[in-house]
C-alpha cells in the first residue's frame, strides 16, 4: 500500500515537472510566473477571505466608507486597460495578426517579447481585480458578492495564468484584447457610480453593461469556433482555444440567466410597493414616507432621513415633524 502511495506520488511530480518544463522561457523571469503555487495560494486567501474571514470580521462592524480609494481604483482600472488593448494592437492585432489563425510568435523579435509582456500584463491585472470583491466585503454590500462574481474572479485568474505560461499571444490572446476593452467601459461605469449622486443621471446605461459582456462572449466564442472551420492551422495550443471557446459560451450562459433574472424579471428593477409599520408609519420603497397623513420624502424610505448609496456616500434630508 505505501509503495502504492510512493509511486501516485512520484507521477504526480513527474506530471508536475512535465507542466513546468511548458511554461514559455521568457516569462521565467516575470513575477508569480515560475510555477503556479504563487498564484494559486493568492486565490485561495481571495476565497477564504470573501467567503469566510472578511464577512465574519465585518459582522459587528460598520461598513467602510471607501469613496476616494473606490474612484481612484476604478479609474486607475481605466487607464491600465487602455494601455492592455492598445499594447495588444501594437503587439500583433493592428500590424502582423490576421484575425483567424495567428500562431504564437516563439521568437525573441521586440514584438514577439511586447506580446508577452503585454499578456503577462493583462494576466496581473486579473489579480488586481480581486479588490472588486474586498471593496464588496469592507462595505457589506453582501448582495454583490454572488456565485458570478466570486467564481468569475477566481476563474479567470487561474485559468489565464496557464494560457500566458504557454501561449503568450496568438489566436488565444483575442480573448485577452475584447476582455480588457471592456473593463475600459465597466471602470468607468464603476468609477462614475463610485463619485456621487452627482453622476448618478450619466449612469442610464446600467443595464447595457450586462449586454456588452454577453456581446464580448459572443465574440470570444465565434473568434475561437473559427479554428474548427479550418482546413490547417499552424496555432500551437489548441487546447487553449477549446477552453476560450468552453469559457465564453459557459460565462454567455451565466450572464444571460443574470440579465434575465435582473431586467426581464424585474427582479433588480425598484419596487413601489409600500410596507406598513407597527407605528402607523408607512415607508415606500421608491423613496417616499408617509407618517400621520404628512409626506416626507427621503432617498430610501430611512426613518431617519439618511440616504445610504452604494458608492458609500450618505445624503440627509429635511423632514417636517407630524
Amino acid at each position: 500500500m505505501l509503495q502504492e502511495i510512493q509511486a501516485m506520488g512520484s507521477h504526480a511530480l513527474d506530471i508536475y515537472d512535465y507542466l513546468l518544463a511548458g511554461i514559455d522561457p521568457r516569462l521565467k523571469e516575470y513575477p508569480l510566473m515560475q510555477n503556479p503555487i504563487p498564484m494559486s495560494s493568492i486565490l485561495l486567501c481571495y476565497l477564504f477571505f470573501v467567503m469566510y474571514l472578511g464577512p465574519r470580521i465585518m459582522a459587528n462592524r460598520k461598513p467602510f466608507q471607501l469613496k476616494e480609494a473606490m474612484i481612484v481604483y476604478n479609474f486607475t482600472l481605466v487607464a491600465l486597460s487602455v494601455f492592455i488593448v492598445y499594447e495588444f494592437l501594437m503587439s500583433g492585432w493592428a500590424t502582423t495578426y490576421t484575425w483567424r489563425c495567428d500562431a504564437v510568435d516563439t521568437s525573441d523579435s521586440p514584438q514577439a517579447l511586447r506580446m508577452v509582456r503585454v499578456a503577462w500584463l493583462f494576466w496581473f491585472s486579473k489579480i488586481i481585480e480581486l479588490i472588486d470583491t474586498m471593496f464588496f466585503v469592507l462595505r457589506k454590500k453582501h448582495g454583490q458578492v454572488t456565485f458570478l462574481h466570486i467564481f468569475h474572479h477566481s476563474f479567470m485568474p487561474w485559468t489565464w495564468w496557464w494560457g500566458v505560461a504557454y501561449a503568450p499571444g496568438g489566436m488565444g490572446s483575442f480573448h485577452a484584447m475584447v476582455n480588457s476593452s471592456v473593463h475600459v467601459i465597466m471602470y468607468f461605469y464603476y468609477g462614475l457610480a463610485a463619485a456621487g449622486p452627482r453622476f448618478q443621471k450619466f449612469l442610464w446605461w446600467k443595464k447595457y453593461m450586462t449586454a456588452i459582456q454577453l456581446t464580448q462572449f459572443v465574440l470570444v466564442s465565434l473568434h475561437a469556433t473559427q479554428y474548427y472551420f479550418m482546413d490547417s492551422c499552424d496555432y500551437q495550443f489548441p487546447m487553449v482555444l477549446h477552453l476560450i471557446w468552453m469559457y465564453g459560451t459557459f460565462f454567455f450562459v451565466l450572464f444571460s440567466n443574470f440579465w434575465i433574472q435582473a431586467y426581464v424579471k424585474g427582479k433588480r428593477l425598484p419596487k413601489q410597493d409600500v410596507k406598513p409599520c407597527k407605528n402607523g408609519t408607512a415607508v415606500h420603497t421608491n423613496g417616499k414616507r408617509h407618517e400621520n397623513g404628512i409626506s416626507h420624502g427621503t432617498s430610501n424610505g430611512a426613518s431617519n432621513s439618511s440616504a445610504p448609496h452604494e458608492n458609500g456616500s450618505t445624503h440627509v434630508s429635511k423632514m417636517k415633524k407630524a
